[in-house]
């Protein structure tokens, strides 16, 4: 697709194991819908890049703009440069990996899959999230309601390494830090079942 001029809807609901190269910038929910598309962006793309994606794959060789891959049901997100505001928002499943630094609420009630920030975290880094896994290789500005840190294990620190290495060209994963520097943020699970000892916690995250 040459000249796009950073339209929106494009490549929406295609439902067929095709690819598509977009030669420049797309606008909002560029890929969404799709179910076993290949889409590479030669650009950025706007908001709600992938949303509602049920599997295939989409590459963004510059950056994504607020909601890139909300509610993304299965497949990998990438981007090359940065991501906005709610990236991975309502996720429930999938991977979406992003090699620069992300917005405010990434991960915000994602539900299930694997979100992968290379570089810094805005405010309300994975806030009421379930059973999402969340890598980060920069600093991250706060946690969300409800998130936690937690210890990486060998085995997903070769896991971590191998998806890296394999969405990602070798100069930009050199660039970044190594997998057993990232930090692993998962749900501290005080929100998965109400408790009225826990009304404060509750209040923050309505």
């Amino acid at each position: 697709m040459l000249n796009p001029a950073a339209r929106h809807n494009l490549a929406v609901a295609i439902l067929h194991g095709v690819h598509i190269r977009i030669a420049g910038s797309a606008g909002y929910y560029c890929g969404g819908l799709g179910d076993g598309a290949s889409i590479e962006i030669e650009g950025s793309a706007g908001w709600g890049l992938a949303e509602s994606m049920l599997s295939g794959t989409v590459v963004v060789h510059g950056n994504a703009g607020s909601g890139a891959a909300a509610a993304l049901r299965n497949g990998s997100v990438i981007v090359h440069g940065d991501a906005a505001a709610r990236l991975g928002v309502s996720m429930k499943g999938g991977e979406v990996i992003v090699a620069g630094n992300c917005g405010y609420m990434a991960g915000f009630m994602a539900q299930k899959g694997t979100l992968i920030v290379c570089g810094d975290a805005g405010d309300a880094f994975a806030d009421s999230m379930y059973a999402t896994v969340c890598y980060v290789g920069g600093k991250i500005a706060s946690l969300g309601t409800d998130a936690v840190l937690s210890a990486l294990d060998p085995a997903e620190i070769e896991r971590l390494e191998a998806s890296l290495s394999a969405h990602l060209p070798p100069a930009v994963r050199r660039s970044k830090p190594a997998a057993a520097d990232f930090k692993k943020v998962i749900a501290g699970r005080k929100l998965w079942n109400f408790d009225k000892r826990e009304w404060r916690t509750w209040q923050e995250a309505l």
